[in-house]
């Protein structure tokens, strides 16, 4: 397997999660393979803003990407650019441009010794959950991220152990100082212990520790977090693969005004392939995210369930239910949000995908002002080369 496709897959969670065309080729360019592809939308929005009292607007979307990507025998390397511009008819405040920049890197030194490394930037707004819902202004913010994974230990070796480091600056840009509240700077060092149990599966072992420093001096939120996490991971047995995280995780506050928490945590990520042009994929997750809206911290526990199904060499579809409780500690608000959608995908020729999507979500929160319903209509278009 080429280094680079080792690459999108150990970095997976990295990427974007807007679709690429069917099969996208790249053009040679001076010993570079470069990869465009592009993304066209149209969709009808019922609730833009997540607001108890609805805006919609029809929204043009134009979403290009940029894959530049070059490997040697031991080391690959991809350089990605996109930008998505989402045009809202009907309130030119929302209107928005959001830029991506990623680069990722994998080197293997020898069969014992891999390092995966990558760094972000990500230029965002959002028009839901805003600080201010009264206002027009979209949360506006840049997102900086750098990560490494150094692991020892052959691929199929009895263990393996990985050391990482990931950081993340958060910096919000709205006029007023709207937001200024939620700048800062996080840091996670972790360490995970692979034991093969026998063929793809693996016992894991896990350590996480997070420092969370927020930028204004007054501020109460610093906090740490720590988890210890035992699981498993496994490739296509039975025609199932997936990760476990199972365990317990620990939010402590530097300041003494603030409440210390400690919950049961899990991570698990499950797909069943049945058949081969069909698979089934659970996602779980309890964690505590950093807090939002006067919270401490907010504890949020949000199950997935999806179907993804090949009806035909052209035709496609992908079908999901999703539920979350949002529990925000140290007020009174908890919301239950549950979501679902359909989107069926025509793929008349290699380079296009013709896709048809609708999505649901409806929030209820013991905060009146802060349940809705939103639904979204969508015609998208992929191509590439």
């Amino acid at each position: 397997m080429k280094l680079t496709r080792i690459l999108t897959a150990s970095l997976a969670g990295t990427l974007s999660t807007a679709s690429w065309a069917t099969d996208p080729q790249h053009i040679d360019l001076a010993g570079f393979e470069f990869t465009p592809t592009l993304d066209v939308g149209e969709s009808y929005d019922s609730n833009y803003r997540g607001l108890n009292k609805a805006r919609s607007s029809w929204v043009t979307s134009i979403n290009p990407k940029f894959l530049l990507s070059a490997e040697t025998r031991n080391t690959g390397y991809q350089l990605e650019y996109e930008f998505d511009d989402q045009n809202y008819h009907s309130d030119d405040r929302a209107s928005h441009t959001d830029h991506h920049l990623r680069f990722r890197s994998i080197m293997e030194f020898d069969s014992r010794n891999r390092l995966r490394w990558n760094l972000g930037y990500h230029r965002v707004e959002e028009t839901t959950d805003l600080a201010d819902p009264d206002d027009n202004e979209n949360d506006k913010y840049d997102r900086g991220v750098a990560g490494a994974v150094y692991t020892y230990g052959t691929q199929t070796g009895l263990n393996q152990i990985d050391f990482g480091v990931n950081y993340e600056s958060i910096r919000y840009r709205n006029s007023g100082g709207l937001n200024d509240d939620q700048d800062r700077d996080s840091t996670t060092l972790n360490s995970v212990w692979y034991h093969r149990l026998g063929g793809s599966t693996r016992s894991l072992v896990e350590l996480r520790h997070t420092v969370n420093q927020y930028v204004l001096s007054e501020s109460d939120r610093d906090s740490t977090d720590d988890a210890l996490l035992f699981g498993a991971t496994w490739d296509a047995t039975a025609k199932t693969s997936g990760t476990v995280r199972l365990g317990a995780q620990r939010k402590n506050f530097d300041s003494s005004s603030r409440e210390d928490y400690t919950s049961p945590m899990w991570e698990v990520g499950v797909a069943w392939e049945p058949r081969t042009y069909s698979t089934v994929k659970l996602d779980t997750r309890r964690s505590f995210d950093e807090g939002e809206d006067g919270a401490s911290t907010v504890q949020d526990t949000t199950t997935r369930l999806g179907w993804e199904h090949e009806w035909s060499a052209f035709i496609s579809s992908e079908l999901f239910y999703r539920y979350s409780e949002r529990d925000y500690k140290a007020t009174e608000r908890k919301d239950d949000r549950t979501g679902y959608g359909l989107e069926l995908t025509y793929s008349p020729l290699r380079w296009a995908d013709v896709s048809l999507g609708y999505r649901h979500t409806d929030n209820d929160s013991s905060v009146r002002e802060k349940s809705y319903d939103r639904n979204i209509y969508q015609l998208s278009l992929s191509l590439s080369l």
